[in-house]
């Protein structure tokens, strides 16, 4: 479904990713784990369109979108949730929520799919009318979640989905994600801090180390690799 070859990425003169080799399985949840710097978010948003690659080829569906612009993508189905979540503070929960069907025209099916959201993210309904800028930390992330559902996401890049929040919210949306990728079958591509929870929702992972691909595999046996554990899971 999507496939990332010889990418070659970084900002200005400051190159941060080195040849990098990714494919993503349709229907599948991948993990990118490595320690902070190590180019996963600059990966995401070369993926996403938000970053134009130095070098490399993207695939997705067979066709070549590298040249492509990011609002077009979105059109495509590939959807970008970014790490600090980047919500629109001064509108309603709402209102942030339907931001995300910016590029949508099927007003039927948005109204449908508000509702979607409001059953998978509950807490949402009951904040709609609330200004965004005055939800805690899970609330932000769930509507940022939220607002990425919107835009009908074939693949859902997730950029720090756990970052500072804390283990009960995690769990959650731990759950919306499996309920999410059980229910309509979207493909995630999840970037955390925590590799346990990364891992451990993933079928397939990636270990990110100075800009290139260092190590993949099945994500039970990147669990059980005793590299892995030492150096993300303090074991």
């Amino acid at each position: 479904m999507l496939q990332v070859e010889g990418l070659h990425a970084g900002y200005g003169d400051v190159q941060i990713l080195w040849d990098v080799n990714v494919e993503i399985e349709k229907g599948s949840i991948t993990a990118l784990i490595g320690s902070n710097g190590v180019g996963k978010t600059t990966f995401m948003r070369s993926v996403a369109g938000a970053l134009k690659p130095f070098k490399g080829t993207i695939r997705y569906d067979g066709q070549e979108i590298q040249d492509i612009p990011q609002p077009k993508r979105v059109q495509m189905g590939i959807v970008m949730v970014p790490e600090g979540r980047q919500l629109y503070s001064g509108l309603t929960v709402e209102e942030n929520l339907l931001m995300g069907a910016y590029t949508r025209k099927d007003k039927k099916k948005i109204k449908e799919d508000l509702e979607w959201v409001y059953t998978v993210l509950p807490r949402l309904r009951e904040r709609r009318k609330q200004l965004a800028g005055t939800l805690s930390g899970g609330e932000a992330q769930m509507c940022a979640v939220g607002r990425g559902l919107m835009a009908a996401p074939r693949v859902l890049l997730l950029d720090e989905l756990s970052l500072g929040l804390a283990p009960v919210m995690v769990d959650t949306l731990v759950k919306v994600l499996e309920e999410i990728h059980r229910s309509r079958g979207i493909t995630i591509v999840l970037v955390d801090q925590d590799v346990q929870v990364a891992l451990s929702l993933a079928q397939k992972g990636y270990v990110f180390v100075h800009g290139r691909i260092a190590l993949s595999g099945n994500s039970k046996d990147l669990l059980a690799n005793p590299e892995i554990q030492k150096a993300y899971l303090g074991i």
